[in-house]
């Protein structure tokens, strides 16, 4: 097919559309419920430990089932597979509205995240069935990451906005959202599956791995490095991430393909998507707790703070793919670290008498990085791998992102409860997100140009 026919053919347009809503409530789900979190600890009057599983139980499984998502994509079609994931999401969405405690609160959120796994791998697909020109393509995956760049800047001020209604509201928002993604989605082209082979083993040991390595982290915050729930934890994780690498390397279908990572863009982005987040969720988790815990501000207080960071990522994301054209991805991925790097550390070096409106416009660093840095990785992943394997492709990318994204709460969480006072744990966690960030800045000089792969 043509760019020229399916520039115009109007099921390109509704395909995006319904993938653009649905990366915005995956994203938005991720982020929303930060600034609510103190609410909603004082109605289940939760620890701190507790409140970290409201947010990483939708983020763990997000990021354990992508991989085993991406196989769905391909032997399902990425239509049908993105129909499943948006109606689990959907109906888990109102779980967690109605949920009469903080277990079923986190058993609802663990629903969500396996319905976002399925979601995510198959939106892209969608988009690269939909866009076969790279150019093409690239403006359209643009337009793609706005919607999860406006949930990502925007959440902390919709959940703020929600929580003054009620907090429940922040996840029944998802329901009118994904019945207009679902209706878009009956107007698009029909995939066609292609035979995948599933790597149930692979998924167990993956599954272990990440459920085990986030537990630990967050374990480490309310019991402290040598409880034996830590320890057993740890030692699970490393044992299944062996586990892990000896399948992938024995089975004649692994999970992760060897011609998947290949292609150093293919490893560097992957790396990227990891790293990235650290900084980019773990900022509105700290933030959101330091801003209503140590500075007394209200919830829509907080999210109002973190408005410069929306607007910022408002005005750049539909420019992304222009911008790549005139600088290059390389470019514009690694001055969307830098400015993440300084940001933090800009942040984390404010006395603790530093107005709130400070505060807010040095996160407008952090901010940039999201339009900056998404949307030119995520068109170097799929231009690096072969179209046969977009899918396995986008469900480890964004398993890498995810669990960045995980981790970035676990462990930022064990430095506040474990700090001897709450201001340092906030200065630690920024620093070492800045420090992760600079990391990957220097990991993104690496990267290569790239041409669509066949």
């Amino acid at each position: 097919m043509t760019n020229k026919t399916t520039s115009n053919d109007g099921s390109a347009g509704s395909t995006l559309a319904a993938s653009l809503l649905g990366f915005f409530i995956i994203t938005l789900d991720a982020v929303v419920v930060n600034v609510a979190l103190p609410t909603v600890g004082k109605e289940f009057s939760a620890t701190v430990s507790g409140l970290q599983w409201v947010v990483d139980s939708y983020t763990l499984l997000f990021a354990a089932f992508l991989l085993s998502a991406g196989v769905l994509t391909d032997r399902i079609g990425a239509r049908r597979a993105f129909g499943l994931g948006l109606i689990v999401f959907i109906m888990a969405s109102i779980a967690c509205g109605l949920a009469p405690s903080l277990p079923m609160l986190v058993a609802a959120r663990f629903c969500q995240g396996l319905g976002a796994a399925v979601m995510m791998p198959s939106s892209m697909a969608l988009i690269r069935q939909a866009y076969p020109d790279p150019i093409t393509r690239g403006k359209a995956i643009a337009m793609w990451a706005l919607g999860g760049s406006v949930a990502a800047t925007s959440g902390p001020v919709i959940g703020g906005l929600l929580t003054l209604i009620n907090w429940r509201w922040i996840f029944f928002i998802n329901l009118p959202v994904g019945l207009i993604a679902l209706a878009f989605l009956t107007r698009t082209r029909p995939s066609i599956p292609r035979i995948a082979p599933f790597d149930g083993w692979g998924l167990v040991a993956a599954v272990l791995a990440m459920g085990a390595l986030t537990f630990c982290a967050i374990e480490v915050g309310s019991e402290g490095l040598a409880a034996p729930s830590v320890l057993i934890s740890l030692i699970i994780t490393v044992l299944a991430i062996c586990a892990f690498f000896v399948l992938q390397r024995l089975r004649a279908h692994p999970m992760i393909p060897p011609e998947l990572m290949r292609s150093r863009n293919a490893k560097i982005a992957t790396v990227i998507g990891f790293t990235f987040m650290v900084g980019y969720f773990g900022l509105p988790f700290v933030m959101s707790l330091y801003l209503q815990q140590y500075r007394g501000l209200s919830a829509m207080g907080t999210g109002v703070a973190f408005l410069p960071m929306m607007l910022i990522g408002l005005v750049f994301t539909p420019f992304s793919a222009h911008l790549v054209q005139r600088f290059s991805a390389r470019i514009m991925i690694f001055t969307g670290l830098m400015s993440m790097t300084i940001g933090l550390t800009a942040v984390a070096m404010l006395p603790e008498s530093a107005p709130v409106w400070l505060i807010a416009v040095l996160m407008l660093l952090v901010g940039i990085a999201g339009p900056f840095v998404a949307p030119p990785v995520t068109s170097v992943l799929l231009n690096s791998v072969p179209a046969m394997l977009t899918g396995t492709a986008s469900g480890v990318f964004n398993t890498s992102r995810q669990m960045g994204g995980a981790l970035a709460v676990a462990i930022f969480g064990a430095l506040l409860a474990q700090s001897t006072n709450f201001m340092s744990g906030v200065h630690q966690s920024l620093f070492l997100a800045a420090g992760v960030a600079l990391f990957t800045a220097l990991a993104s000089l690496f990267l290569q140009p790239s041409s669509s792969a066949t």
